[in-house]
């Protein structure tokens, strides 16, 4: 918004033409990180008095570790607070005509809707359960399903319209339309390997990336600080991979896809960064507030849908291990109980209790020693990750 009022005003008086810092890209991210840090230090304190006043408090399952006990009560859904403070810095720094922004929002603001439906149900109905699986997972596919079949010809095109143009190719050569190279599955620290996936293969891994992101982050949410700092640190390197890729001269020399538009959501990933440092000033040990669904989901989505943007899956894996190695740890817990129990008539564990940031509490790591620890593997996954820029 800020960007377009500066545009005008220039255009009313020459002498307002310092106003043409507004449209840089990297003064508007820096100053997106601070608006959303700012809203969220400045707001955080009322909202967490609210949520107190209202009783959102945290319920612990029955099943949860000894220690965290005493965390029940704590204040929860703080991740509304992280969704209005990127929400508003965005929209006050980006450039509204932007699809590739926008769509990120909407995926972002429709699972952040879900969690807090799950967030919801926890705390009024003292379901510690929350939403079934069966329910949350079908809200979380139907909005994969959209972007994916959204994504799937807006990261080749330069517009909307452009968009409805290769689609209706598509639908007009009977399904069979290739897509664009920028369309392909990038392998990293090779030149210029990349796979055609097909509309089909596409809007697949699409999806996968999306709702797996969401719920691996939502798995990792267990202990205080330890999902937020990773989200900060993948979202900032993520940041920096849309603006190569949008920007013709640095995406041609790093040898990556130019996705016209892409880079405007290093506005997005800055005020994600600031909203998170923001809400992890609350978060820390011991938490004053917790994320709650409605900030896990919604951040892991976000995550999943600039990393498909950008073309960058499996840097989002490397860079996201921490997320997806706590979400390993889950489906393997769950079918190696559901193997041993059907073939020796009892369960077994692999871990000592899942996910695994549990297992190293059970091992007798302190919680900051986890959180910590994380948060330096998460450090130097990110950094792998960007060494790709040059590493090809």
């Amino acid at each position: 918004m800020l960007p377009s009022i500066a545009l005008w005003l220039q255009g009313l008086s020459p002498e307002l033409g310092f106003l043409r810092v507004f449209q840089y890209l990297t003064f508007r991210a820096v100053m997106a990180a601070m608006t959303a840090l700012v809203v969220g230090l400045v707001a955080g304190p009322w909202f967490i008095r609210r949520l107190a006043a209202l009783k959102i408090g945290q319920p612990i399952r029955e099943y949860a570790m000894q220690t965290h006990l005493s965390k029940g009560g704590t204040p929860t859904m703080g991740g509304v607070l992280i969704l209005f403070a990127i929400a508003a810095s965005t929209l006050l720094w980006f450039n509204w005509s932007n699809r590739f922004v926008w769509i990120v929002l909407i995926v972002t603001l429709g699972f952040g809707a879900i969690g807090w439906a799950d967030d919801w149900r926890k705390v009024v109905h003292k379901n510690p359960e929350g939403m079934r699986s069966r329910e949350k997972y079908f809200w979380q596919s139907l909005i994969g399903l959209v972007a994916a079949f959204y994504l799937v010809f807006a990261v080749s095109e330069t517009s909307n319209a452009r968009v409805l143009e290769l689609f209706i190719d598509w639908v007009g050569s009977g399904f069979t339309l290739d897509l664009p190279p920028q369309s392909g599955f990038i392998v990293p620290f090779f030149k210029e390997v990349s796979y055609p996936l097909g509309v089909a293969g596409f809007v697949i891994l699409t999806y996968l990336v999306i709702v797996g992101a969401s719920n691996a982050v939502n798995l990792t949410d267990g202990l205080d600080g330890l999902a937020i700092m990773p989200v900060v640190m993948v979202g900032s390197a993520l940041g920096i991979f849309a603006y190569v890729t949008g920007n013709a001269v640095f995406a041609r020399y790093l040898l990556l896809p130019h996705i016209p538009g892409s880079g405007e959501l290093l506005i997005f990933c800055a005020a994600m960064a600031g909203a998170g440092l923001a809400f992890l000033w609350f978060n820390t040990h011991p938490a004053q507030v917790f994320m709650g669904d409605v900030g896990a989901l919604a951040l892991g989505g976000a995550l999943g849908t600039i990393a498909v943007i950008v073309r960058q899956e499996i840097l989002l894996a490397i860079m996201g291990g921490i997320f997806v190695v706590e979400a390993l740890s889950v489906m393997l817990q769950v079918s190696y109980f559901k193997y041993t129990k059907k073939r020796y008539g009892e369960g077994r564990r692999l871990f000592q209790m899942a996910p695994l940031h549990h297992h190293f509490e059970k091992k007798g790591w302190k919680e900051t020693q986890v959180v910590v620890r994380f948060w330096i593997i998460t450090m130097l996954l990110c950094l792998i990750g960007l060494s790709t820029l040059k590493l090809r």
